[in-house]
C-alpha cells in the first residue's frame, strides 16, 4: 500500500523523523508505537499528506503521493486525526454523510447509492438506532465509532487512526480495536493506526512498527517485537511476559 524510501521530517534546529525506509502491506494492520515524540504521528500525518517530507519519497500503490490530486488521494486514503473537529450541532448520519464528499464534490447531488453507503457504514459499526443522535451527546466509544463510520463511507482502500484509542477507558479500547479489526477482515481494509498500549497492539495487528527518538527501532509480527529485550529498547524499562492461557498471546507487564 504505502513504500517510504530515505524519508525525513526535520525543522531548522530539529530532526523529528530520521531517514526511513518501511512499507505497509495492503489489507494488513499495521500498528505504529513508541514513546511520546518518538515520531510516530509525523508519520502518520506524513501517509496522510497533512505534512510534506523534508526528504525522501512517499509511493502509495507505486505512485508518488504528492502526484495524485486531491480527489485522487482522497478515494485511496481515509485519515482520522488524533484530535478531529468539533462536531456540536452535527448528528451522525450527518457526520458520516461527509465521507462521501470526496465522491461528489461541493455541488455534487447525492444519489441513491451514496445512502445506501452511509445506511452501511453506519451498520457496520452498530450505530443504526444512534444516527439521529447529535455526536456531541455520544459516549467516547460511540463518537469514535461515528468517525469510524465516516471513513468506512468514504470507501476508501486504506485509513489511517493517529491514536483512536487516546480518550477511552480499556473497555472501549478493546472494543474499538476489535471492530477494526473485524472491519479489517471482512471488507480487506488496510488499516495504519498509532497506538501507545503494545498489548492491544499485539492483539490487534498483523505488523508492528517501533520508533525511537525518530528513527525505526523494530519491525515485524507481534511475535517479533513482544521479546524482552526489544520492548526494553522500545520502552526503556524492564517488561516481563507471560503467555495468556486462552490465546496464548504474549502479554507485557511492568516487573
Amino acid at each position: 500500500m504505502f513504500k517510504l524510501t530515505n524519508v525525513e521530517f526535520g525543522t531548522q534546529d530539529k530532526t523529528i523523523l530520521s531517514s526511513t525506509s518501511v512499507e505497509f502491506e495492503t489489507g494488513k494492520v499495521t500498528s505504529l508505537l513508541g514513546h511520546n515524540g518518538s515520531g510516530k504521528s509525523t508519520l502518520i500525518k506524513m501517509l496522510a499528506r497533512q505534512q510534506a517530507t523534508t526528504k525522501g519519497l512517499i509511493e502509495l500503490g507505486g505512485q508518488n503521493i504528492d502526484a495524485l490530486s486531491a480527489k485522487e488521494f482522497a478515494l485511496k486514503v481515509a485519515y482520522l486525526p488524533q484530535h478531529p473537529p468539533v462536531t456540536d450541532g452535527v448528528k451522525v448520519r450527518e457526520l458520516v454523510r461527509f465521507g462521501r464528499y470526496p465522491w461528489k464534490g461541493l455541488f455534487g447531488r447525492y444519489s441513491s447509492q451514496d445512502d445506501h453507503y452511509i445506511d452501511q457504514a453506519i451498520e457496520q459499526v452498530g450505530l443504526t438506532n444512534m444516527q439521529d443522535r447529535f455526536v456531541a451527546t455520544l459516549s467516547g466509544g460511540e463518537r469514535q465509532r461515528a468517525w469510524v463510520a465516516m471513513l468506512l463511507a468514504q470507501r476508501s482502500e486504506c485509513i489511517l487512526l493517529d491514536e483512536p484509542t487516546s480518550a477511552l477507558d480499556v473497555a472501549h479500547q478493546y472494543e474499538l480495536l476489535a471492530l477494526i479489526r473485524e472491519l479489517n477482515q471482512s471488507l480487506d481494509l488496510t488499516v495504519i493506526m498509532v497506538l501507545h498500549d503494545i498489548n492491544m497492539a499485539a492483539r490487534f495487528s498483523d505488523h508492528i512498527v517501533a520508533l525511537h527518538s525518530g528513527k525505526v527501532l523494530a519491525s515485524g509480527s507481534p511475535d517479533d517485537l513482544m521479546q524482552q529485550d526489544v520492548l526494553h529498547s522500545i520502552y526503556g524499562i524492564d517488561l516481563d511476559l507471560f503467555i495468556h492461557p486462552k490465546t496464548g498471546q504474549s502479554i507485557s507487564y511492568i516487573r
